[in-house]
């Protein structure tokens, strides 16, 4: 188990490329490249990020859901075409730069009156999402979202069984704001874990970067390695969850003692 920070903690005030340069002058060891719109999914920024990372080892890569990844569970052939062209440049990209997994949110639940998951169906759209980035070396990983597709513990499981290349990604404040323990995705992703999202929160309810609030992080990563998890332990915060540049490297030293107490 290792830790690391996504580009997504430094948005708006850093760009991607910017970011990863501070995160490898800070000393952090991982990160999470979070590209946020249509121009960042291109071979030439790609290139870009690979001359800006240094040391910095690219566990996985985040794209903007709401952009295209509905759309490649479409009916309409256009629009999936569309997104799947799409999927497919910014899987070129991540290969480009090191990434080999994916972190996916999917279809969106924003209406009040969403249908309950066809699984049969999704099984068919996932083996074709997790195909098409397989071609480029990226695993595809869902992730917990409260306002997307996994967003009940027990979806993952049977999603897996249709589609047995599928991972997933644990974010501890996405279980917090589906009103579920984390435990019980942990459990529903058990043997599957890719990589996990962590951040601390407050008496308040306030996020935080961790060791600054009331989350047991022992508990938490403990779990984990009983799951069988050993992976990359990714710090994700909103930009105004925290003061200096240096705190994020705190809250790694914070987590990497944790992780070395736990063995």
């Amino acid at each position: 188990m290792y830790t690391g920070v996504s580009t997504a903690s430094l948005f708006l005030r850093e760009m991607n490329e910017d970011a990863l340069a501070v995160l490898d002058g800070l000393g952090v060891r991982a990160t999470e490249i979070f590209l946020t719109t249509f121009s960042e999914y291109t071979e030439e920024f790609a290139r870009l990020l690979l001359s800006r990372k240094g040391s910095l080892r690219v566990n996985s890569v985040h794209l903007l859901n709401t952009q295209f990844e509905p759309q490649l569970f479409g009916a309409h052939p256009r629009a999936k075409a569309d997104a799947f062209r799409i999927l497919d440049g910014a899987m070129r990209s991540a290969h480009l730069f090191g990434a080999e997994r994916y972190t996916f949110h999917g279809t969106t639940r924003l209406k009040k009156n969403s249908a309950p998951p066809d699984y049969g169906k999704l099984g068919k759209n996932f083996c074709e999402i997790a195909a098409a980035c397989g071609a480029h070396g990226v695993r595809l990983c869902l992730e917990n979202v409260h306002w997307a597709l996994y967003n009940e513990p027990g979806i993952f499981r049977e999603l897996k069984e249709r589609c047995p290349q599928l991972s997933g990604v644990l974010d501890v404040k996405q279980a917090r704001l589906s009103c579920y323990p984390y435990q019980m995705y942990i459990k529903d992703m058990e043997g599957s874990i890719s990589h996990v999202h962590l951040s601390d929160v407050d008496e308040n309810g306030k996020i935080c970067l961790p060791g600054r609030g009331i989350f047991d992080f022992e508990e938490c990563l403990r779990r984990l390695k009983d799951a069988g998890f050993n992976g990359a332990a990714l710090i994700e915060v909103y930009a105004g969850d925290y003061g200096e540049y240096r705190e994020l490297k705190g809250a790694c030293d914070y987590l990497d003692e944790i992780i070395y107490k736990i063995g």
